[in-house]
Formats: structure tokens, sequence, C-alpha cells
């Protein structure tokens, strides 16, 4: 009687785990049939939460899904490979949040957060753990000589050197050239993005370049296009505009090919103000370049820096 019934609860539970497994390729399937609009990827985590309690998911289980079907929903977009440094002040978890919260609408982005710091932190580890994103957590020290003191201008030193590098580096390290189909956009922590700009970011061949709004003393820098070619022929810029290339780090993206093919990086012993400039030279020509944004009439992204804010006490206990 005693090995009948231990039978029949190994019966029941290998049914239970076939059950189980059989739930999640329904459900995997279902979201699979979803269109890959915003509006419409919305609704995974809500399908996943409803489903959860059921399937006993865990919380990584639960994102591995969701990232899953937002892949399978995406077809053939290719990855946006968003690199972003960062560094601890006060609003750097309010400013990470931001685009952590942007980047969840798009269902076909690989989140590089670079950290300059001698480690990672708990602040931007516990930040990435929650955001559902799938994200690749990177840290590289800026050199206390290229460190900017508190009174410093921003335009005075080179900033997110080391960690644009430190992410050029991991994408060389575990990308191949012809395989793994993507696009790399250097997307600054203090930034406002509308997901309009990941949109145009897929149609890029080479480098697309598009406006960028609130920056130079201008209210947006954009490129130039000759009205007969469609070309770019110059840059409307509040700053140097004759630049080979006058344009803002937030206002271009590149093939991952051309990035994995050269070995381009950023250097402190590049003329101020020229990093862009001197970066995009080792790709192309200022004639290839693809405008986007509606043949750069459309402002997608801003330079909306967060007023540094006057903190006079700590709360304890509280992680702002």
């Amino acid at each position: 009687m005693e090995r009948s019934g231990n039978h029949c609860e190994m019966r029941i539970k290998r049914f239970a785990y076939w059950f189980t497994g059989l739930a999640i390729v329904v459900i995997i399937w279902k979201l699979c049939l979803i269109e890959s609009s915003v509006d419409n990827l919305q609704s995974i985590r809500k399908i996943l939460d409803f489903h959860k309690d059921q399937l006993e998911l865990t919380q990584q289980q639960l994102v591995f899904l969701e990232n899953l079907a937002k892949k399978k929903s995406a077809g053939g977009l290719p990855t946006i490979y968003a690199v972003t440094p960062t560094y601890w002040r006060h609003v750097q978890k309010a400013e990470l949040t931001r685009i952590s919260q942007t980047l969840r609408l798009v269902p076909n982005v690989h989140w590089i957060v670079v950290e300059d710091s001698e480690t990672k932190t708990d602040l931007v580890r516990n930040l990435i753990a929650e955001s559902g994103l799938v994200v690749t957590h990177l840290h590289a020290k800026t050199p206390p000589f290229e460190q900017l003191k508190d009174k410093d201008p921003r335009w005075k030193r080179h900033r997110g050197v080391e960690q644009r590098n430190a992410a050029l580096k991991w994408l060389r390290s575990n990308l191949q050239v012809n395989k793994n189909n993507g696009i790399v956009y250097f997307m600054d922590d203090d930034n406002t993005y509308n997901v309009k700009v990941f949109e145009e970011m897929a149609k890029v061949k080479k480098v697309g370049v598009w406006p960028v709004g609130l920056v130079g003393g201008l209210n947006a820098e954009t490129p130039i296009l000759d009205e007969k070619s469609g070309k770019v022929k110059g840059y409307k810029s509040g700053w140097k505009a004759d630049r080979p290339f006058a344009i803002d780090m937030a206002g271009f993206a590149i093939n991952l090919d051309l990035i994995l093919k050269s070995e381009a990086s950023f250097s402190y012993k590049m003329e101020k103000g020229y990093q862009e400039s001197e970066f995009l030279s080792y790709f192309i020509k200022k004639e290839e370049l693809e405008p986007l944004a509606d043949n750069c009439t459309k402002v997608y992204v801003w330079h909306t820096r967060t007023e540094k804010p006057v903190v006079n006490g700590v709360v304890p206990g509280l992680e702002v």
C-alpha cells in the first residue's frame, strides 16, 4: 500500500510539472501573437502577473518570460544596445529611473549601464534588478586627473570616456560581426527620450542622425539637409558648427557591425567638445549620414539635466 501511495504521489507530481511546463509554453505562444506596438507590449506584464501565482513563478522567471515575449514580438528588429554612463549624485536614482521606465516601452533594447566607480554599487544594482530590462552592468572609474571639480563647468573635462570605452570593449568581446543584428546608442542618464527615437534607430543601416532639443544654447541642434539630394550638408549648432560632425552624443546611432569591425574609441587627447565628431570620423563621411526623424524635422530627445538639489540632511533608512 505504501509503495502504491508513493507511486501515485510521484505520478501527481509529474503531471503537475508537465501541466506547469505546458501552461508556460501556452502563455509564451499567446504573448508572441501580440503585435509590437507600445500599447500591446504593456499588456505582457499583466498577462504574466495574472498567471504568476498559478504557475508559482519566481520574479526572475517572470522577468525572463516577459523579455522573451518582447523579443518575439519585436520580430526582426535589431537589438538596440543603449550605453548609459552614470555616476553618483543625489539625482542619480531619479535619472536612471526615468530612462529605465522609457526603455520598458522598447521591445528590442539591451541596456548597458556603466558606473563611474571602483565597484558596482547597490543603488544601481537594485534599480537594474527592479527594472525588468535586459541589462549588462559594468563599472569603470574616471582617473583623478580627468574628474570634474564641484565648481568646474561641464565642458572643462571630457566626461564618460572610460565608461563608453568599457561598453565598447564589452560589445567587441561578446558579440560577433554579421551574427548579432544591432544598433549602438550612447544614452546619457540626464536626457529625456521619446520612445519614437528608438523606432527611428531600427532604420539605421550605417549611422543615423536626428535633432536634439535644448542643447548648445539653441532650442535644438540639427543636421542641415540639401534640398535636392536629401543628404546632410551642414549643421545647425550653437558651438563650432564647422566641425566635421557637429552632432550631440544623443543625436546619432551606429550599426553594431561598424563598431565590431573597428577599434574606434573615445579619448582624453581629443579637443574638448570633439568626442562625437572624432568618433564618427572612424565610420563615415558627412554625406553618408542617414537623416531620420522625418528628415530631421522632429525632436525625439532633449537635454533636460535635473537641477542639483540642496540637501542639508539625510533621512535614515531611506534610499532616495
